[in-house]
């Protein structure tokens, strides 16, 4: 809903035509669970009076059901509206509200502020021009709060609002004002943002929100809204050289072929130049289509129709840049990688990639380092977990176009996607292109251990033996496959024709599950050394375990799935 206008009744395309010139500020809040995210952005609505008659009802209905408020509204409810949002007091997935003003349109996201959704809020943030990080005045500088700090830094948010909420909890006090502001600003120093605007206020009484408080005489600053309304931030991606990402190739007839995308930086005209990223091929574009007619020049931020003066091959997922400035293509970069998915991040593993509408087989190879959100230190680290945040070098089977994040926030992003969920685990900013392993493969030592790193993990023979070895062995394959591991089951025969293949497998990186029984067991010893084979024996009653089994089991421990998934996590595969 828009502000209450006059002009609606008296001249209504007036009115459309005022909304359309104005500027679109997209901000966030964020910080910790219960600083009052929710209530702030439920107090600016209600305050600038855009709240429908029909919501204004349920809102009453819902904060009396609740009560949180007591008799009062719960403002936060115009803002959470899922049920588990309202039985938990809590923020879980992003809400995302328009509202105008007479100086500026607005899009706000609310997200949420416990640790476990950091997802949700780094997906909020990624599209944000201003951060509004919020502190409870009785807690100070907590660790969400410094997380959310360092991921609004991280998708590139330069300007911030230090909102110290529930002033009136501590008497308005200066002194805790000026404590917290103090503590924030050594943490944040690093962080690089441009301008950091401290303002007390109480969401809940609606201090300092729309107007300034008579409650803080000592504060001389603008009110949240008036500084949203005036803050000035660049958008520079005009000024860029010209990128657009090829979304659709459209050609309803023999005589019309256009490529259809949003351009992400730049602007463009018929009769410039263009290159197509991934084959160098140059031509110039004839004609910008829009539904609405062609147009002379187009912008940063619009969705057009570009149609060439050549045929030249372009796909889904090219991209087309200025000649002069091309973007780096590479298959071997760095980036900054944010963890989303509660089975962690292995070097090694194999995730698609996904670029805009560019999508390609991708490889973590190496975690060069973690960040520690508390004290920004780098910590050395083999994985990441769900919400941690690290510094990663990755390969993709193909080349793809892509700019440095900080020079480009739409074309420096990715996401990372598991191949057998399709959900999506990891989302990334480009640091800069890698020399890859390709430019110099001469050098290359192609060892067991090199191709075992290939596929991100330890070649190893399991020998499976006692109860159960068969179905055990493949079901610890599954399991192992279900975890992006390449292994190979070889079961029925206990031969040396199998402990041969076993070795071949073994030389070929794998992880070789072999239903051996305990009699061949000692041949497959005479052939593999101590750390290259590991023997399992599942017993079963009283039945006794050979003395050079490396894991013992028994079937009273679990199914044969709980005894799969007991044998990956001790042996750590």
């Amino acid at each position: 809903m828009a502000h209450q206008s006059e002009l609606i009744a008296a001249d209504i395309h007036a009115y459309l035509k005022q909304q359309e010139e104005k500027g679109m500020l997209r901000f966030i809040t964020c910080g910790s669970v219960d600083d009052g995210k929710s209530t702030l952005i439920g107090r600016l609505l209600w305050d600038s009076k855009m709240v429908f008659e029909d919501q204004l009802a349920s809102l009453e209905a819902d904060s009396r059901k609740v009560g949180t408020q007591g008799q009062n509204i719960d403002y936060a409810l115009l803002l959470d509206g899922l049920q588990a949002e309202r039985e938990q007091g809590i923020t879980i997935d992003v809400a995302y509200r328009f509202f105008s003003t007479d100086k500026r349109k607005f899009i706000v996201a609310d997200t949420p502020g416990h640790e476990q959704y950091t997802r949700n809020m780094v997906t909020g943030a990624s599209t944000a021009q201003v951060a509004i990080i919020l502190i409870d005045a009785r807690k100070g500088v907590l660790t969400q709060t410094r997380r959310h700090s360092y991921l609004a830094s991280l998708v590139g948010i330069r300007h911030v609002v230090l909102a110290i909420n529930k002033m009136d909890l501590v008497a308005y006090s200066e002194e805790r004002f000026d404590e917290i502001l103090r503590d924030y600003r050594n943490f944040s120093a690093s962080l690089g943002f441009e301008e950091i605007r401290p303002i007390p206020i109480s969401a809940l009484n609606g201090d300092n929100v729309i107007a300034r408080s008579q409650a803080t005489p000592w504060y001389q600053g603008p009110p949240l809204l008036e500084y949203l309304e005036n803050v000035q931030v660049p958008d520079n991606a005009q000024g860029k050289p010209f990128r657009m990402r090829v979304q659709w190739v459209n050609r309803p007839n023999l005589d019309f072929r256009g490529f259809c995308g949003t351009i992400a930086a730049g602007a463009v005209q018929p009769g410039d130049p263009v290159v197509v990223a991934s084959s160098g091929q140059i031509s110039r574009v004839a004609r910008i289509v829009t539904f609405d007619g062609d147009l002379p020049r187009a912008v940063a931020g619009q969705a057009v129709t570009l149609t060439l003066e050549d045929e030249i091959d372009i796909s889904r997922g090219d991209t087309l840049a200025a000649p002069t400035e091309p973007p780096h293509h590479a298959d071997h970069f760095e980036a900054k990688l944010v963890w989303l998915h509660e089975e962690p991040m292995v070097p090694g593993r194999s995730y698609l990639l996904k670029a805009g509408s560019s999508t390609s087989p991708a490889q973590v190879v190496d975690l060069r380092f973690k960040v520690n959100v508390n004290t920004l230190q780098q910590e050395t680290g083999s994985k990441l977990a769900l919400n941690e945040i690290g510094v990663c070098g990755l390969s993709t089977a193909k080349p793809i176009a892509f700019d440095s994040y900080r020079e480009n926030r739409a074309t420096g992003s990715f996401i990372l996607i598991d191949r057998l969920t399709n959900a999506t685990v990891g989302a990334g900013m480009i640091h800069q292109p890698l020399l890859h392993s390709r430019g110099h493969w001469q050098s290359i030592d192609v060892t067991r251990e090199s191709r075992a790193a290939l596929k991100g993990q330890k070649a190893r023979v399991l020998w499976f033996s006692g109860r159960l070895a068969t179905s055990l062995a493949m079901l610890t394959e599954k399991k192992l496959h279900s975890l992006g591991r390449h292994g190979m089951c070889l079961t029925g025969q206990n031969d040396a024709a199998t402990i041969e293949r076993a070795r071949l497998l073994l030389d070929a990186g794998l992880i070789v599950l072999v239903d051996g029984g305990g009699a061949a067991a000692a041949q497959a010893r005479a052939l593999f050394s101590g750390d290259e084979l590991t023997e399992i024996h599942v017993t079963g009653g009283d039945g006794a375990a050979p003395d050079q089994a490396e894991l013992v089991l028994s079937e009273e421990q679990g199914a044969p799935a709980e005894l799969a998934e007991q044998i990956v996590r001790k042996l750590e595969l």
